[in-house]
C-alpha cells in the first residue's frame, strides 16, 4: 500500500500512531483510572515521578514520560501546599507593655534602642526559629539565636548576645525576666 500511494513506511507508521485513538485501548482507559485513584488518595501531591514508583509498585510498568501525558490527558496537575506556621498567639495572659519607641526609628547614638523580630525557615528537620536583635542606631545585627522551638528562651540569648557584645552602660539596661 506505501508503495502504491509513493509514501515511505515509516511516513505511514508516523500517521498511524498519531491516528491512534487510546479510548478503545483497556489498558490505557485502566492506566488512566488508576492514575485518577492515586492522585485523588495523594491529594493531588503526586508528580510524574511518585506517581511512576506508585504505579510501578501497583505492577504497572510505565515510564516517566508517559505517565506525565496520561496524567495530562487525565487532567490531573499538582497542588502544591504551602507550608505555614501559626506562631501568633493573641490570647494569652501575659502582660503587654506599651510602646515607647512609637515608630521614631531615626536614633541619635548607638546602644540606646534595640529592637528585634523572630522569623522561621522551614529545613529538612523541620522549622528553625531565629531571633535577631539589631542596634536602631547602626542599623547592625548585635545578638541573635537559633532553636527547633520558639520558647521565651529564644529571645532572651538574642537579647544576651547583643548585651554581652556591645556592652551598653548600666543605666541603659533594665529588664525584668519571669
Amino acid at each position: 500500500m506505501c508503495q502504491l500511494y509513493r509514501v515511505s513506511r515509516s511516513t505511514y507508521y508516523d500517521y498511524a500512531r498519531r491516528q491512534a485513538d487510546f479510548s478503545d485501548d483497556l489498558y490505557h482507559v485502566q492506566l488512566i483510572d488508576v492514575i485518577r485513584d492515586i492522585a485523588k488518595s495523594s491529594h493531588y501531591t503526586y508528580g510524574s515521578r511518585r506517581m511512576k514508583k506508585a504505579l510501578n509498585a501497583n505492577g504497572y510498568k510505565v515510564g516517566r514520560w508517559k505517565v506525565r501525558n496520561l496524567m495530562k490527558e487525565a487532567g490531573i496537575c499538582v497542588r502544591h501546599r504551602k507550608k505555614y506556621k501559626a506562631t501568633t498567639d493573641s490570647n494569652h495572659k501575659q502582660p503587654i507593655f506599651e510602646n515607647k519607641l512609637n515608630r521614631q526609628f531615626n536614633v541619635a547614638d548607638s546602644n540606646q534602642v534595640y529592637v528585634g523580630d523572630i522569623t522561621y525557615i522551614w529545613t529538612q528537620e523541620g522549622w528553625l526559629y531565629l531571633a535577631v536583635v539589631i542596634d536602631l542606631f547602626s542599623r547592625k545585627v548585635v545578638g541573635w539565636s537559633m532553636s527547633s522551638r520558639m520558647k521565651a528562651q529564644l529571645v532572651c540569648d538574642a537579647l544576651r548576645m547583643a548585651i554581652w557584645q556591645r556592652q551598653p552602660q548600666a543605666r541603659l539596661v533594665s529588664l525584668e525576666w519571669n
